[in-house]
């Protein structure tokens, strides 16, 4: 399932750089938001994946909205990502808890700029999106950025 638009895809498409949409494993959310929800934003969903009531869809351009509460963000993995945890980071310094599940891409230039600033945990083994049946090609981690460490 795409995680902005919903949409299924192939497996083949799913585990390549043809699609930066990766739906969040339902079980592993359900951790986050026993530890740290529940949640109030879902801030990269679609109709038919998002995780919380409230979610601002491809449509709305969650990064144009307000994100306030606890927010849920799971964003496109693509080139666009360094955007999304720049918004995630700001929110949180306008008071917002932002929990993001971004893959483990230390040698990036959004990483150090924006998910270093963050409490950030390493998962491991590899998640396995979307209920699809094979790991991810890449590591992952959730970085947690509250008013506390930004």
């Amino acid at each position: 399932m795409d995680v902005v638009s919903g949409s299924s895809g192939s497996a083949s498409v799913h585990f390549s750089s043809a699609s930066d949409n990766w739906a969040t494993p339902q079980d592993f959310f359900d951790k986050c938001s026993a530890e740290f929800g529940p949640f109030d934003l879902d801030a990269c969903a679609g109709a038919d994946n998002h995780k919380c009531a409230r979610y601002f869809s491809l449509a709305e351009n969650g990064l144009a909205q307000t994100w306030s509460g606890k927010v849920w963000m799971n964003p496109p993995y693509g080139r666009t990502i360094g955007d999304w945890m720049r918004k995630a980071y700001e929110s949180a310094q306008a008071g917002a808890l932002v929990v993001c599940l971004v893959p483990a891409r230390t040698d990036t230039a959004w990483w150090h700029d924006y998910a270093a600033k963050g409490a950030v945990r390493f998962i491991r083994g590899r998640l396995k999106f979307g209920g699809h049946k094979n790991s991810a090609p890449f590591p992952s981690a959730i970085v947690i950025f509250s008013a506390q460490n930004v």
